[in-house]
């Protein structure tokens, strides 16, 4: 297998990825801000990292995934002034700011549950690390990296990069051109500079979410959450950090001024970045009534949807799309994923119950068996170059083609070796249930039902009582499945 090449946003080249004999991979993602519902673009991103902790997972790492919950400390207007989100929602709710939290939790968790993402390993909270960024505040400061100013903390850009620091690496950002930009604001207010940031934020008087400081009461900063929890989980520098490429400045940028203040290393080897969801070409935004929340697709209450969705057609139309692409919501789009998923979910079903025939003399025909091989190797390949699923789902398709063939039996048992046939099989199932996070969406007890109505058509095909047969097929049909008249039997699949 080809060592795994990653993207790195920091090098801006593909990597190979270095802790191949580490016994264990610390993954760090920006998790929510529980103030709001999960909407697509973030969805984007944890399915892109679930994916990624499935697949080194898959190839014999031990991976840390820590994901954190921001549930304080993030800012109207993500800046360093105005009130906390969760603080305001709770006010105009006229609730406990973690109630609010509470309910976005449990949020959060069922949809990404609905589109089968893996839980972390741990999912820290910003205020359940109050006192591990108070202490990293004290550390900042002592180091003179930050400043008090009327009870506030801020990260002083200056001093760090004085200190050697290089603020705007991340992004390509040239620290002359963002004073530049920021020149013509009305003042700084408390800061000494427009571009420091704050660590702790002195809360006033009606301010409800706050806690005791060295400082008087106050609440942390956005930024500096990551840079504690990270280090708390995966140690002064960890293997893979990421998100949206919307948190790549300020947000990461600040972390990583954080974390090499305070512990004098870079924090992150690799940093990776998903890319932004579209609607008809156009950026998704509220503004323009074109984003959608997940459970929109699937009911298909929207105003751009022409139908419903379900959560695996959702999820294999994202995995059709490289990671660091920009992806394009359509209808169109979204029916072929629709009928991709159901060819794929078929051939699953398909091999599931294939068994290599008992006592066969197999005499392999070496085109087949070279096909199959490297299709095989095709879906890593795919996968080890920086997570390319277009790639790995296009040889998983070739794969579908040969399970087909052995289905309708187009194609002999014994034109392939047992051995060759097992690695098919494994492959098939292992890329799309393991790595890929693809399942069969079927209700409980499905098979008893389908075997049942199956045996009644049989029945009334044999009495050629054709109505009901008719009947049994737009039943199936109604469901999106169709009944499949085999020469020795009858079967039914998803329809395509």
């Amino acid at each position: 297998m080809q060592p795994l090449k990653i993207y790195n946003t920091l090098s801006r080249e593909k990597e190979l990825f270095k802790a191949l004999h580490a016994p264990l991979v610390g993954l760090y993602v920006c998790g929510p801000t529980v103030y709001n519902y999960v909407h697509l673009g973030n969805l984007r991103t944890f399915s892109s990292f679930d994916i990624l902790y499935r697949y080194l997972t898959h190839i014999g790492y031990k991976v840390r995934y820590v994901r954190n919950i921001t549930d304080v400390g993030h800012l109207v207007g993500d800046g360093d002034e105005g009130e906390d989100k969760i603080g305001k929602m709770a006010k105009l709710e006229k609730l406990e700011p973690m109630e609010i939290v509470h309910r976005y939790t449990n949020d959060f968790h069922q949809v990404l549950s609905t589109f089968n993402l893996l839980p972390p390993s741990i999912e820290p909270t910003a205020t359940g690390h109050i006192v591990e960024q108070i202490e990293t505040s004290k550390n900042l400061l002592e180091k003179g990296l930050a400043y008090e100013s009327n009870g506030s903390i801020y990260f002083d850009i200056e001093a760090y990069n004085k200190q050697g620091g290089d603020y705007g690496k991340l992004s390509g950002r040239v620290l002359d051109d963002l004073l530049t930009e920021t020149r013509d604001l009305d003042g700084v207010g408390e800061k000494r500079s427009p571009l420091d940031f704050a660590l702790w934020k002195k809360a006033s008087p009606e301010h409800i979410m706050r806690w005791p400081s060295p400082w008087g009461d106050g609440f942390p900063g956005w930024h500096l959450e990551c840079t504690c929890m990270s280090h708390k989980y995966l140690g002064d520098t960890f293997d893979i950090h990421g998100g949206g490429m919307d948190l790549k400045f300020p947000h990461h940028e600040c972390e990583i001024a954080q974390a090499k203040g305070a512990y004098g290393r870079a924090p992150v080897q690799y940093w990776m970045h998903t890319n932004m969801l579209t609607v008809n070409g156009q950026k998704m935004s509220k503004s323009l009534g074109n984003s959608f929340l997940p459970n929109e697709l699937i009911s298909g209450n929207h105003p751009l949807l022409e139908q419903a969705y379900s959560p695996m057609t959702v999820r294999f139309f994202m995995l059709q799309s490289q990671y660091r692409s920009t992806l394009d919501f359509s209808n169109d789009a979204l029916k072929a994923a629709q009928k991709g998923y159901k060819r794929i979910a078929n051939g699953m079903r398909n091999i599931k119950r294939m068994q290599y025939p008992a006592g066969i003399v197999s005499q392999p025909d070496e085109k087949q068996t070279a096909e199959i091989q490297a299709a095989i190797q095709g879906c890593y390949d795919g996968m080890n170059d920086d997570l390319n699923t277009a790639v790995t789902i296009a040889h998983l398709f070739t794969l579908l083609k040969k399970i087909n063939q052995l289905y309708t039996g187009s194609l002999a048992f014994d034109q392939l070796s047992e051995e060759t046939f097992q690695a098919l099989k494994s492959t098939y199932i292992t890329i799309l249930e393991d790595v890929l996070g693809i399942r069969l969406e079927l209700p409980e007890n499905w098979e008893s039902l389908t075997e049942g109505l199956l045996s009644l058509y049989k029945g009334f095909k044999e009495a050629r009582k054709y109505d009901k047969v008719d009947e049994i097929r737009a039943t199936f049909k109604s469901m999106g499945l169709l009944i499949k008249d085999m020469k020795d039997s009858i079967d039914w699949g998803f329809e395509e």
